[in-house]
């Protein structure tokens, strides 16, 4: 049907500091003219036939094989690098790690690891103290490449526990249960599914959402009986829209089943009686474009968060009764144009507003009793907290959980009736002589290219850090779906900390880390500004001496590999290697295929190319349709063949046509271009605790080893 051309030509395999000629030649693919018109523009794609959705193609997979192969030879000198990294990253953790518990109904629930073991026991304990493991995740995990465990959920009446298992890494799960009291699993087995159940209050009936396997959209919701064949289940909602996702919940106080339908700047939200399992589903409040909101349940009142009239979102409170008609909406908490309505708790007598302002996340307490409201506070310059499990409406306590660049993970308790008691609960260890006074964090304001100032979070090791412009300088961003990277303690970063790194987040725009504004202005037709301000952010911290300019490295994945395109094509002066991994790089092709998964519920975020606006700014912009005559940094790409958000064939079909250009243009460049195939993983890399620091172990060794920093 066609064949593979694997070129002979000479590779360039940089070791350390030496340079090795020849050992596995650099896969060459060939060329198969894909020609696209649309708009009037035409586009040839010589990579396309690198896709195949069934993963079977011989040629493709021999393209990928003969990838990897290259990717091993030039890690084979570094590997005693490599596993020495691997080796400092993972004796870093506590080998029983285990979760704070909680209590829920006559148990409390944790998870816990044992020493050696890759994957939790899932575990509670009653009134006498013994534990129960209700699932030990490495049994299930055993014989397995991949391993993903879906949700975990126990029935009302504390005797069935359901889970989901993913052992394709394509998100895509069975569902089992198992009777708690005997220990026997049941012959119920629900497939392509979500992977998570919401039980119904009868302890018979569960809802679960059934997946598209074309699109992988999570699309349908189906009520099961125990004891019945999937066959019999019934369908109960079936979303009509592609550019939604739905999921299911629960009320606080377990009342009512909640569905919620999101696209990315529409919401609605639809409930059931929780003791009411073969009742229908209804709307809050019916969607209406461009309108968000989420719903928490006291008593025979919602507290309704929205952006109705509100761009960073207020809280309103309304009964139940009279929930769909807004005009019956009472404020609570107003809008602030410079503070995100991020998250809110209603408990019994407290309602509790997670907000972020200027970058910082806060907690505020409103008593509903008359005492004075408070707020929970901390005073390092850059920060993440939250709220952290707290099961129990009728409760005067309140669990955090708070971490920053220099700080591991806490969980705290707060005594609400009397605030300035605070617990802590557990701190996350970490070992190796870990000593959180040898490091400084700092947050930044850089000034972009339009007058807008990007935050930027730093952390580096004080006697490490002269900033003199002659430390190396890694940056890591992100910036789509309003998501923000927060500055939270990351063991495996010490080990860059350590060896005289400066560690920089770029908040660019496209998050939420500036409010609701922050996102709106780095997407759709705004996204260039995302790609400008991670550059900018490069160009003032060498500036200011934060590094050196000749040793800076960059980091980013899945958008945020997008990003990491996106600067290769538009900066690549600045940057001397980059990581991107599972990159989102083939824009606009992705974006007309309505067939790839995640496509159509993207159009908020990108915007749909089929209208020539969004098409030509697209085109501007993505990272496989601009790559060009010039010299890019040393790059390291990796995928997962099974990966369900960015197909393998973006980054395997960007890394041939970036090779081709440094191969016609460029025969004396010694850039290395690197693609891994991770054969068995899909968009979260390898599964297991220790099994992913490999991924940070194989990054690490390739920046330390370009810049002459392997010892």
């Amino acid at each position: 049907m066609r064949s593979l051309l694997l070129t002979l030509g000479i590779a360039m395999l940089l070791s350390g500091c030496s340079t090795s000629k020849g050992q596995v030649p650099a896969p060459v693919a060939e060329k198969i003219p894909h020609v696209m018109t649309l708009h009037g523009v035409t586009r040839t794609d010589d990579y396309y036939w690198l896709r195949d959705d069934e993963r079977k193609d011989p040629n493709v997979l021999a393209h990928l094989e003969a990838e990897n192969r290259y990717t091993a030879a030039y890690f084979k000198p570094l590997k005693p690098l490599q596993d020495g990294l691997f080796k400092e990253l993972t004796e870093r953790l506590v080998a029983d790690e285990s979760s704070v518990p909680y209590q829920w109904h006559q148990h409390s629930y944790y998870s816990r690891y044992k020493e050696g073991g890759e994957y939790p026991l899932i575990s509670r304990k009653g009134a006498d103290g013994v534990e129960q493991v209700m699932l030990d995740v490495n049994e299930r995990a055993q014989g397995h490449e991949f391993y993903g465990l879906g949700g975990a959920s126990v029935s009302p009446d504390e005797t069935m526990l359901a889970f989901g298992e993913d052992v394709l890494s394509r998100r895509v799960y069975h569902i089992y249960f198992k009777d708690l009291a005997s220990g026997d699993m049941i012959t119920d087995v629900l497939e392509n599914t979500e992977g998570r159940v919401v039980w119904a209050n009868d302890n018979k009936h569960v809802f679960y959402i059934a997946k598209d396997l074309q699109t992988l959209l999570g699309y349908q919701v189906y009520r099961h009986e125990l004891g019945t064949k999937q066959s019999s289940d019934v369908l109960v909602y079936e979303e009509q829209d592609d550019s939604f996702y739905i999921s299911l919940g629960k009320t606080l106080d377990e009342s009512q089943i909640v569905l919620f339908q999101e696209s990315t700047t529409t919401s609605e939200v639809s409930v059931l009686d929780a003791s009411e399992p073969l009742g229908l589903f209804k709307p809050v409040l019916a969607r209406e474009e461009g309108h968000e909101y989420s719903v928490s349940k006291l008593g025979d009142t919602y507290y309704i968060l929205t952006n109705w009239q509100a761009t960073n979102f207020r809280l309103m409170k309304v009964a139940i009764k009279d929930a769909a008609d807004k005009s019956k909406w009472q404020e609570v908490v107003a809008h602030n144009p410079n503070a995100r309505i991020e998250d809110e708790l209603v408990l019994k007598d407290y309602l509790i507003i997670q907000t972020r302002e200027n970058g910082l996340t806060r907690i505020k307490v409103m008593p509903f009793n008359g005492q004075k409201p408070f707020e929970l506070s901390f005073d390092e310059p850059a920060y993440v907290m939250g709220l952290d499990v707290n099961s129990q409406q009728d409760s005067n306590k309140l669990r955090i959980f708070y971490s920053s660049l220099t700080t591991p993970e806490a969980v705290y308790e707060y005594s609400l009736v009397n605030p300035d008691r605070r617990d802590l609960l557990k701190q996350d260890q970490v070992l190796g002589g870990f000593d959180a006074s040898q490091y400084r964090a700092e947050r930044v304001f850089v000034t972009a290219r339009d007058g807008v100032k990007v935050p930027v979070s730093l952390v580096y090791r004080k006697d490490k850090f002269k900033k003199d412009g002659t430390n190396p300088l890694y940056q890591y961003g992100y910036g789509s779906y309003g998501y923000t990277v927060e500055p939270d303690f990351s063991s495996s970063v010490i080990s860059l900390l350590d060896r005289g790194f400066v560690y920089a987040i770029a908040h660019v725009r496209g998050s939420e880390m500036l409010g609701r504004p922050w996102y709106d202005d780095g997407k759709l037709l705004n996204k260039q500004n995302t790609f400008n301000d991670f550059i900018d952010v490069t160009t003032a911290l060498t500036a200011q001496g934060y590094g050196d300019k000749n040793k800076v490295v960059a980091s980013g994945g899945s958008a945020g590999g997008l990003l990491m395109g996106a600067i290769a094509n538009q900066a690549p002066d600045k940057y001397f290697a980059i990581a991107a991994h599972v990159p989102f790089v083939d824009v606009v092709t992705t974006m007309l295929d309505e067939s790839i998964p995640l496509t159509t519920n993207e159009y908020d975020e990108w915007g749909n190319p089929n209208e020539k606006t969004y098409f030509d700014y697209m085109l501007s912009y993505s990272p496989y349709d601009n790559v060009t005559e010039q010299e890019y940094p040393h790059m390291l790409v990796t995928t997962g063949l099974h990966d369900s958000q960015v197909q393998y064939f973006e980054p395997a079909k960007w890394v041939a046509k970036l090779r081709d250009v440094k191969n016609q243009w460029y025969k004396s460049d010694d850039k290395v271009l690197l693609l891994n195939v991770d054969m068995e993983a899909g968009h979260g890399g390898k599964s297991g605790r220790y099994r992913q620091y490999q991924d940070t172990a194989q990054e690490y060794a390739f920046f330390l080893s370009l810049l002459g920093m392997a010892k």
